[in-house]
């Protein structure tokens, strides 16, 4: 469906795996922006612990490895088109190495100041098509519960 972003089109929901063991929590939702550049959350933030191991969401090719705006990131491309971005992340992986759903690709940093979750350590994981981002918890499934009548 189209938005002020752009043509988000359709969502395989329920496609990726979680990115931390157990399930983890989630400490701050994705808040779609207004505009491109308006305020926004771009990303979900999932409680975790420092040096937890962060696992790929889904199959795909390290695109990027590095630092972004002060906090170690990983992206992965995966064959949908769609990439998944990890912050902020002690690298296991390089540019260029392809990935299995559920490897690890890295640990989770040690809690950093300024961080959304304060001084718990959590992972943001984003979720790209395009230029356009989306909501990673519809990707992951399994978030929104529908109770149904018992009779």
């Amino acid at each position: 469906m189209p938005d002020t972003l752009g043509s988000v089109g359709k969502v395989p929901r329920g496609r990726w795996s979680w990115p931390l063991a157990p399930r983890p929590e989630v400490v701050r939702p994705f808040i779609r922006p207004a505009t491109r550049y308006g305020a926004g959350h771009r990303g979900v933030d999932l409680g975790g612990r420092g040096g937890q191991a962060v696992l790929a969401v889904d199959d795909g090719v390290v695109s990027h490895v590095g630092v972004v705006a002060g906090r170690s990131t990983v992206t992965v491309l995966h064959a949908s088109g769609l990439r998944s971005t990890y912050e902020p992340v002690d690298a296991t992986v390089r540019r260029g190495q392809a990935v299995t759903r559920g490897s690890a690709i890295g640990s989770l940093a040690e809690a950093e100041s300024g961080s959304h979750c304060g001084s718990l350590a959590c992972l943001h994981l984003g979720a790209i098509r395009d230029a356009d981002y989306l909501d990673p918890l519809e990707l992951l499934g399994g978030t929104r519960v529908r109770l149904l009548p018992l009779r």
